[in-house]
């Protein structure tokens, strides 16, 4: 089948390119020139793992095309896949902008019947008023459905997640595109989910939601067992052995991050105020993960009450590992705390380097712990479990370790002499 999608960001781009290796042929396309051109010479704008190598090879073999002619393409592919970004706006809400002009471009270029997909996450209700959307500009409805058909990537396993997915969610008006979509990840062996428009919606950011309100569960947990001077690793392996919790998103730390669990939940308490539908426990998981960090600081000051003027070393930068994504990162809320507090702070990670007044970026890992008074871990990059932590503990001016993803083994580091904090570690 041929394809258009619209938008080459992350989940635009992986789509694509997952779609053109099931067989099918796919026009990737935006308005942003210079990441087509990118795109072309086989670059990938962003890390994700097998991604540059797929999408290189479905380029070269002539399934996959990048393309700056949004109209033309739109209007020559029997479907359309959107996939441009939502950005939050300052009170939560999500930006559509991008998501009408694209359906404009469409209502202009329907000649024959077209399926129009959303992939973009969206508030519940929005593909209902775009379809009205066409309906108010002219389109006849015998000449299009909208579908809504969320994703559910994981970033650094995307295109596992798009190959091996565990359910397939689409929200229809009518039956009447289920064979074609069925047709769309023909080699999933997937269960497919069929709802209305806004339960499609609904279950994405329901899922979203869950997955955040599980990481700030556990936070709250290991507080608790900070309290009573209990181990929360021992108490999150109680949780997960029964098979209705499970132990997934039960690590605790400094709270989630990333481009779509803080996102997913302010735009859904939006949707659900403008219901006048309160959002209690929204509300709660929010208030937790943003008080995270500061949890972790209130432990460093046991062993450094005094911060002003401490050279503190960072390892991690990213929101988590196996991806090179800063957006709300834990770790970047760190460093921007300790820099407030009078901190010198140096970083380090495998993946990227975050330009910050009064932050030493390294290449090296031992390198930026030279002469540091502190060292934290802010992400659990699977390098630092396994260091040399007495050539660690060599370079340092003083010997202690904020472990503030409970990643590494305490008992290695305290034989090395180091003091190891964590939350919920006795």
């Amino acid at each position: 089948m041929r394809i258009c999608v619209v938008g080459a960001g992350y989940v635009g781009l992986t789509t694509a390119t997952a779609l053109a290796d099931f067989g099918h042929e796919v026009q990737c396309v935006d308005i942003d020139q210079a990441k087509i051109e990118s795109l072309r010479q086989g670059k990938v704008p962003f890390y994700e793992q097998g991604l540059q190598e797929l999408m290189n090879i479905n380029h070269q073999n002539g399934r996959l095309h990048f393309s700056i002619q949004v109209e033309e393409n739109i209007r020559d592919s029997p479907i359309v896949l959107i996939a441009v970004d939502t950005p939050p706006k300052e009170d939560g809400s999500s930006n559509l902008s991008n998501i009408h002009s694209v359906v404009e471009t469409i209502a202009s270029n329907i000649k024959g019947y077209k399926l129009i997909i959303t992939k973009s996450t969206v508030p519940p209700g929005t593909n209902a008023l775009l379809y009205q959307m066409l309906l108010d500009k002219g389109v006849e409805e015998d000449l299009f459905d909208i579908v809504s058909n969320p994703e559910f990537l994981r970033e650094g396993t995307a295109l596992w997640d798009i190959k091996h997915p565990n359910k397939i969610v689409f929200g229809t008006r009518s039956e009447r595109p289920i064979k074609i979509l069925k047709k769309l990840y023909q080699k999933g062996k997937a269960s497919y989910i069929f709802t209305s428009l806004t339960g499609a919606e609904l279950i994405k950011y329901a899922s979203n939601t869950f997955l955040a309100t599980k990481i700030s569960f556990a936070n709250e947990m290991a507080r608790i067992c900070d309290a009573f001077e209990v181990n929360y690793i021992d108490v999150a392996k109680g949780l997960g052995t029964d098979p209705r919790i499970n132990r997934h998103f039960l690590n605790a730390g400094l709270g989630f991050g990333g481009s779509c669990l803080p996102k997913d939940l302010c735009a859904l308490k939006d949707a659900a105020m403008r219901q006048n539908v309160e959002t209690k426990l929204l509300d709660a998981v929010m208030a937790i993960n943003d008080t995270q960090i500061d949890i972790y600081l209130k432990k460093l000051r046991t062993v450094l009450p005094n911060l002003e003027g401490k050279q503190i070393t960072v390892w991690g930068l990213t929101f988590k590992p196996h991806t090179d994504d800063l957006r709300t990162s834990p770790a970047i809320a760190l460093i921007k705390q300790l820099i407030r507090k009078g901190c010198y702070v140096h970083t380090y990670d495998p993946m990227v380097q975050q330009e910050l007044a009064n932050v030493s970026n390294f290449n090296d890992q031992y390198e930026s712990v030279k002469n540091s008074d502190a060292l934290i871990i802010a992400t659990e990059w699977e390098q630092f479990h396994e260091c040399d932590w007495s050539e660690v503990k060599s370079r340092m001016k003083a010997s202690i370790i904020l472990d503030a993803r409970n990643c590494i083994d305490e008992k290695i580091v305290r034989n090395e002499g180091f003091i190891y904090l964590g939350v919920g570690k006795p």
